[in-house]
This record gives structure tokens, sequence and C-alpha cells, in this order.
């Protein structure tokens, strides 16, 4: 199975951004719940999508909106967590791009042709 480059940094971004959210919120009193709610979702969307399952893809674009969303509201409203907050925007910016990707490119080429 051939993978693109789209996926391989969709399935990076989706990685490190479960290491971001697991390093920011470690030493939070509610450690269990953030691993099951903004940890465990990214790591499972990047093995579905290494394994080559569109709706891997689909559905890590649409918590990147979320992710987006959760990142703005933190780099905002908290000055102590700006810098984990930015670094979790770039990262769902990065793999909102890359999940819709494959579908850009393919929706672009047949205009061409």
């Amino acid at each position: 199975m051939r993978r693109g480059a789209a996926t391989w940094v969709l399935a990076t971004a989706l990685a490190a951004l479960a290491a971001v959210y697991g390093a920011w919120l470690a030493q939070g009193e509610h450690l269990v719940a953030a691993l099951f709610v903004l940890v465990l979702p990214p790591l499972l969307l990047a093995v579905f999508v290494l394994a080559g399952s569109a709706r891997a893809r689909f559905w890590a674009g649409v918590f990147g909106l979320f992710w987006f969303s959760h990142a703005v509201m933190e780099a905002w409203s908290t000055p102590a967590a700006r810098g984990p907050a930015l670094a979790l925007l770039a990262l769902s910016l990065l793999v909102i791009g890359s999940a819709s990707w494959p579908g850009l490119r393919a929706r672009f080429a047949r205009g061409r042709g």
C-alpha cells in the first residue's frame, strides 16, 4: 500500500498533537479525563490514517476544527498556556490542511483535464 506525503504529515501532526496535549495536561487534576478526551482520539486517528482509512482522514479534519477552536480559546484566555496553545493551533491547522489535501488535489486536477 502506497502512502502519500499528506498521509505521513497527517499522522505525524496527529501524534504531535497528542504529545503536546499529553505534556501540557500531565500535571492537571483531571489527567484521566484529559487523556481520554484530548490525547487518545488523535492517537487512534493517526493509527487508522496510516492504515488507509478515508473515514479517519475525514474525522481528523473535523476534530481539527475543534482542536483549532480550543487552541484559540486557550491562547486568548489563559496567558500562562499561550505557548502550548499556539503549538496546538499550528498543529491543528496542519491536521486540517493535510486531511483536506488529497480531496483538494483531486478536485482541482479534474478542472485541468
